[in-house]
């Protein structure tokens, strides 16, 4: 990636710059997304229902702390260092209640306890993190050999595994790595397997729900989710896909983790436009053009990582894409100004929802982990 270390350090500079003061104007909130006035969210904030899903226990509320902990390795602030322990301690809290957590637990925590371990040995984060580990390793189905994706909603969900729990994975292998118990890395590599063998079709294209019988594991159908419909190839799933694999490769060794994540990722480069931005999904029809730039965010860095499993001369098309979406955001869909919190703009939390082109702060969280794989900057999160 050297070749490119030249093109990333003034996009380095300005996440920097930006990131200076977006921090410190929201130091003491969980952010999702921004509002009309360019203004960050607070999923944190007690007044809501915080113990709901879309309170303290919403799914992205790691990234943040996340973002933090990359710009700590970078800068050696130790504001973003002391946001991040801020952000961690509220999640704790959602241990407390218990029923508003879900299999995004990896989300949650991976980039938030794991990485204050990691960079500090903080035993509380240790301790934190193991609990969540637990606690995602105890919502697997052995029946299905597949771990349960969200809790009760209208729909009957007990079957339910999605796509984006191959990034939840992370949490389970290091779990197995810091404690030398294999049960976490086992019940991580019997989902895996499961994804590998049930939503990714002959093309690479992704499935993002299957439902599975949870008394007798069989296959039931899948479903759209997310994406334009059943059959079609939702493009956040796709990405979650290529790093998913590879970070299963990456804890195992598994050479079939890798040779799926090449599949998944050959149909990527397949399907992304000259433009490099990328739709919701990528069998949409062509109107209205909605976009996701989120998912481009997490292909792009999904397909650094994946290139990094492969040998030297196998690399420069996967990297080549890479940089490719990450050029189209930097020059077309980023916002470097203090008009709005947020950089990355134009994302859309799925196709078929009434608002499209928001910003999700998980958006940044891929984007600037992308950019700091290409400066060689930090530990790896996942």
């Amino acid at each position: 990636m050297e070749q490119y270390r030249e093109w990333a350090e003034p996009v380095m500079e300005k996440i920097r710059e930006k990131m200076e003061w977006v921090s410190k104007k929201n130091q003491d909130k969980i952010p999702y997304r921004t509002d009309e006035n360019g203004d960050y969210d607070d999923r944190s904030d007690l007044s809501r229902e915080w113990n709901t899903d879309d309170g303290l226990n919403w799914w992205t509320n790691g990234f943040w702390g996340g973002i933090m902990w990359l710009l700590y390795q970078d800068t050696k602030k130790e504001h973003y260092a002391q946001i991040a322990r801020n952000l961690e301690e509220k999640l704790t809290r959602c241990f407390e209640d218990f029923y508003g957590l879900h299999h995004d637990v990896g989300f949650m925590f991976q980039p938030t306890a794991v990485m204050n371990w990691r960079l500090t040995k903080n035993k509380n984060s240790r301790k934190t993190a193991l609990h969540a580990a637990n606690l995602l390793a105890g919502r697997f189905n052995p029946s299905g050999r597949f771990i349960r994706a969200w809790n009760d909603t209208s729909d009957n969900t007990k079957g339910w595994a999605i796509i984006d729990c191959l990034m939840n994975l992370s949490l389970l292998y290091w779990a197995s790595e810091e404690t030398k118990d294999p049960r976490f890395r086992q019940i991580a590599m019997l989902h895996a397997d499961t994804v590998q063998k049930n939503f990714v079709r002959p093309d690479g294209s992704v499935c993002h729900i299957v439902e599975f019988d949870p008394e007798s594991g069989a296959m039931v159908r899948s479903l759209g989710g997310q994406g334009y419909g059943e059959g079609s190839s939702w493009t956040r799933g796709q990405g979650w896909a290529i790093y998913g694999f590879t970070v299963s490769y990456l804890h195992t060794q598994k050479k079939e983790y890798l040779t799926t994540a090449k599949k998944v990722a050959d149909y990527c480069l397949s399907q992304i436009p000259e433009s490099g931005i990328i739709p919701v999904d990528f069998r949409q029809p062509k109107e209205p053009a909605w976009e996701d730039c989120c998912g481009a965010c997490v292909i792009a860095s999904g397909l650094l990582t994946f290139a990094e499993c492969l040998t030297e001369n196998e690399r420069e098309d996967y990297q080549a894409a890479a940089v490719k979406i990450l050029s189209a955001i930097a020059e077309k869909r980023a916002d470097f100004s203090t008009d709005c919190d947020a950089i990355v703009q134009n994302c859309s939390s799925a196709y078929h929802v009434p608002e499209h082109h928001i910003t999700m702060s998980y958006a940044d969280y891929y984007f600037m982990e992308a950019i700091y794989k290409l400066q060689g900057i930090g530990k790896f999160v996942w």
